[in-house]
This record gives structure tokens, C-alpha cells and sequence, in this order.
């Protein structure tokens, strides 16, 4: 990244004193310059000695409660809320207490649920709990319980909003405790696990869908139990049908989760362009503490990287275009704005990108909550 972003008149409306503010930027402009979770190497993309970089960084997230400031970035006027689960490979990590193995039985890691409100096609994160077999074990608390903890931060939040998930989330339990905080649920159904649903007769019924075609189904009982509507969708050109559950309008439900399918991509440039995957630290505070300051790089760079993107690609393209794309807008559409960021500023002259970043702090200071939401 040839240019780089100068975060501290960022960061500043993040932070509520200078010297933190500061420091925090010296951290998130060398995790962005090094692309890598590694204190080592971002130490070396500080200015100073790395030495003395290392353990600067050190110090820091030993003071800073940092997911609480990422809890700045949550949107208020979003109409939905995310929830991604993302498996962190850690195969060396043998002595680590926090890390357990994964869904496979066999690969040492551990999982984040990350939280993320959609902004221009992507996801901007909020939030975000760790755990694993290990953790699970120690602590006494199921997986699920892990998940009910990540969504308890968001209950003063949410208002009218629905949690958004994937089909590991389609469990009773889960259903049970979103109907007892009154919140709104988008859940993909995990069909291979042939759940049962029953009408108001009590009869049950086997939801299906014709290839190229849409069905719903209105006031069902899943398993039995919880009141849901549901609806599936079968496209053309895909192996098998899109199956949602919700208490929306089943339609507003379809068009909400399709939106989600998109902003996966964020997920995938924390892993692919930051390398998320790669954290390496002893505690599981520590780990946490880097999440966030890598979630907190990571939406400074998104929304600078959106500056950038629509500057170099125009504008943002309509959902149904009334004509076929144009090259240049192909891009728009195949490129994030984080990776843009990274790849490709050096196109731009330093005039240029002060005028770009101008723009960006404009709409980064929009997005900040006045006040820290207290996890």
C-alpha cells in the first residue's frame, strides 16, 4: 500500500484522549502497511526501533479495553445486524489455553463470532466473542451459551433490528432465547439436519420448492415449539434451495439475508488481505485485544477503501441495472474497497489521496457513536 492512511484523525473520534488516540494509530497504520495480526511485524512497520515498537504495542492492549471502543462503530440506523462464525486455525498452538479443536474434531483453533452491520455492500464490525472446545470446557458454558453471550451485548441495541444468521444457528435453543429478549431473527434453515415444523392443526409439514421457483409457508411451529414463517427459494444454476426462517414478512426476510450473502466478502478479506487467521498470542485477552484493533484497521480501511473505489470505478452500481455494466463498473463490483485500499492507492497522486481521505474521515466521524456501548 503505497499510500497510507493517517489514522489518527480517525481514530480521534474513536478514542477520548490524544495520547491514546495516538498510539492506537501508530498500531492500526503498521497492522495495515504489515497486513499481518504478528506484533513482530507490525513493530517493524511503526516508526522507531521494533524493539521498542513491540513492546509499546504491548503495553497498550494491556491498558486499553479496545472491544469496548469497537463497539463505537456499531450503526444505529442499519437495518439488520450480522453474525458470522469464522474458524481461526492455530495447528502449533499445542500449550495455548484458549484453543481447542475444531469443528473437524482434529484441527487445533478456535472460533470468533464476529458482529458487523452492513455498510455499502459490506459489513463494518461491531462486536465480536471467542471460544472453543477448550474454553468451553473450562468455563462450564455450551457453544451455544457462547453465541447467547455474543447477542446479549446487542439486545439494547437492536430495537426492530433481526440478527442475521447462517445455518449454524438454526437450533431450538437459540430460537427460544431471541423470542425471550424479543428480537428479530433471519436464519438460514440447515436442512441436512431435517427439522420439523408443524401447522396450527398440529399436522407436520415438509416445506419443498420447485426448481426456479419460490414457496412460503406462514405460521408454522418449528419443531413444534417456536412460531416462525418460512420461505425458500431454489434458483437456477444452484445445486439445492435457499431455505429462511424468520418472524419478518417471509419476502422482506428473502431480501434481507440475500443482502448478507454479499457482505460475506468482508469476512474473507480479514482472512485473506489482513490474515487474520494468522493471530498468534499466548492469552486469550491478548488475542481479543488484537481482534479489535485488527476489526478497528480493518473498517478504517473499508471506509477509505470505498472513498477510492468509487473514485477510481464511479459510482455505486443500482441493485437491478437497467443495462449491462460497463468494464469499469465490472470492477466496482469484483473489487472491496479494502482491497483496493491495498492494492491499488499507488495509482494515485498524493494530491489526490489527501482530497480522498478528506472525504473519508468525513464519513468515518458520521459512522462513530457519540459513546462507547458498554459490552
Amino acid at each position: 500500500m503505497k499510500q497510507s492512511i493517517k489514522a489518527f484523525s480517525f481514530l480521534s473520534h474513536v478514542f477520548d484522549d490524544e495520547r491514546t488516540a495516538r498510539q492506537a494509530a501508530a498500531i492500526v497504520e503498521g497492522i495495515l502497511a504489515a497486513q499481518s495480526p504478528r506484533l513482530a511485524r507490525i513493530a517493524q512497520h511503526m516508526p522507531g526501533t521494533p524493539a521498542a515498537n513491540y513492546k509499546a504495542i504491548q503495553r497498550f492492549i494491556q491498558r486499553v479495553d479496545l472491544p469496548a471502543q469497537l463497539w463505537r462503530l456499531f450503526q444505529s440506523d442499519a437495518e439488520f445486524v450480522i453474525g458470522d462464525p469464522t474458524e481461526i486455525p492455530r495447528p502449533e498452538a499445542y500449550k495455548t489455553s484458549y484453543v481447542g479443536k475444531l469443528k473437524d474434531g482434529k484441527t487445533r483453533g478456535f472460533w470468533l463470532l464476529l458482529l458487523a452491520t452492513p455498510y455499502r455492500g459490506r459489513a463494518l464490525p461491531c462486536g465480536f466473542v471467542s471460544y472453543s472446545s477448550r474454553t468451553i470446557a473450562q468455563t462450564l458454558r455450551s457453544r451455544n451459551q457462547y453465541h447467547w453471550l455474543a447477542f446479549d451485548q446487542l439486545k439494547t441495541l437492536l430495537g426492530d433490528k433481526p440478527l442475521v444468521l447462517d445455518r449454524e444457528f438454526s437450533y431450538l435453543e437459540l430460537l427460544h432465547y431471541l423470542r425471550s429478549l424479543g428480537l428479530n431473527f433471519v436464519i438460514r434453515i440447515h436442512m441436512g439436519n431435517r427439522p420439523s415444523f408443524f401447522d396450527a392443526a398440529g399436522q407436520r409439514i415438509t416445506p419443498v420448492v420447485d426448481l426456479g421457483g419460490e414457496a412460503t409457508y406462514h405460521e408454522l411451529r418449528y419443531l413444534g415449539q417456536v412460531p416462525v414463517h418460512v420461505i425458500g427459494v431454489w434458483r437456477i444454476g444452484h445445486a439445492e434451495p435457499l431455505w429462511i426462517m424468520t418472524n419478518l414478512a417471509p419476502e422482506h426476510a428473502l431480501r434481507i439475508y440475500a443482502a448478507r450473502t454479499q457482505i460475506e466478502q468482508s469476512f474473507r478479506d480479514l482472512k485473506s488481505l489482513l490474515h487474520l487467521d494468522q493471530l498468534m498470542n499466548r492469552t486469550q485477552r491478548y488475542m481479543e485485544q488484537m481482534v479489535a484493533l485488527m476489526l478497528l484497521a480493518f473498517s478504517l480501511g473499508l471506509v477509505c477503501g470505498e472513498i477510492v473505489r468509487d473514485a477510481r470505478y464511479g459510482a455505486p452500481i443500482p441493485h437491478d441495472p437497467p443495462h449491462p455494466p460497463s468494464a469499469t463498473q465490472r470492477k466496482w463490483q469484483r473489487y472491496s474497497g479494502f482491497f483496493i485500499l491495498l492494492k491499488e492507492t499507488d495509482a494515485l497522486s498524493a494530491t489526490r489521496w489527501r482530497q480522498l481521505q478528506r472525504q473519508a474521515l468525513e464519513r468515518f466521524v458520521q459512522l462513530v457513536m457519540p459513546d462507547p456501548v458498554p459490552p
